[in-house]
């Protein structure tokens, strides 16, 4: 088993007054030659944005980007379908960017910030028509047991989102003192888990909340919990750029 470790203040750091950002990997203006991605997973910000504020209109293409509110309401407008829609906590938003898409992204309250993770995932195929789709997952459906959030078109799982990817994206929520073994779908993939929130040990590494580890060469990982908590799981194949 190959592991790294990203603690949560290694992450990038950006401070815009309307947004605060996260980066665990290399993004926008913070570059770390260490931290460029791990296989197909390019991106993951934790991004924290001000009532009513947010990003115009702005070009993707060649990109699976997937939004998973945490807290708030999130806004989005793109150029398939010029309505804005609503994504809220408990919801996934996937979107294909392929041949070229544009969008928009904003806190939909007057009142409370938004917080959010963003997932870029290098596709296995470049120049696809660009897609949308977004769905609700419940909460009582990952306590104690993996709830599968984002799957590859090719992958037979019909309750997930679908990308243009052999990739896997799930969440658990766990009691203090539970034990959870994840097996990967691939000995070819490796696996990037944020611990949400809580402290969790893998592998006698502990983490805390917002840590994250890398892990590949291994058909599965055992996590132990010292607290409840809430963990992500982003499963890729480990190509290189």
């Amino acid at each position: 088993m190959k592991t790294v470790i990203h603690k949560a203040n290694t992450r990038g750091v950006v401070n815009h007054g309307w947004l605060q950002a996260n980066y665990s990997f290399s993004f926008a203006g913070w570059f770390n030659k260490e931290r460029i991605h791990f296989g197909a997973l390019r991106v993951l910000n934790d991004d924290v944005i001000a009532p009513k504020m947010g990003f115009g209109m702005h070009p993707h293409e060649n990109m699976e980007i997937i939004t998973i509110p945490l807290k708030g309401i999130l806004k989005h407008r793109d150029n398939m379908d010029d309505e804005w829609v609503s994504v809220v906590p408990g919801e996934v938003q996937v979107m294909s960017a392929g041949t070229g898409v544009q969008h928009s992204e904003i806190n939909g309250s007057v009142d409370e910030n938004l917080n959010l993770f963003q997932i870029w995932i290098i596709p296995e195929k470049q120049g696809v028509s660009p897609r949308y789709d977004q769905k609700e997952f419940k909460a009582e459906d990952r306590k104690g047991k993996l709830q599968t959030l984002v799957t590859s078109f090719n992958n037979e799982d019909e309750k997930s989102l679908k990308i243009k990817q052999d990739a896997k994206i799930s969440r658990i929520d766990l009691k203090a003192g539970e034990t959870f073994t994840y097996y990967l779908i691939s000995e070819n993939h490796g696996v990037y888990i944020m611990n949400i929130s809580g402290k969790i040990t893998i592998n006698n590494n502990f983490l805390e909340t917002r840590d994250a580890i890398a892990i590949s060469e291994t058909q599965d990982v055992i996590i132990k919990t010292q607290e409840e908590t809430e963990v992500l799981f982003i499963e890729v194949p480990m190509v290189s750029l």
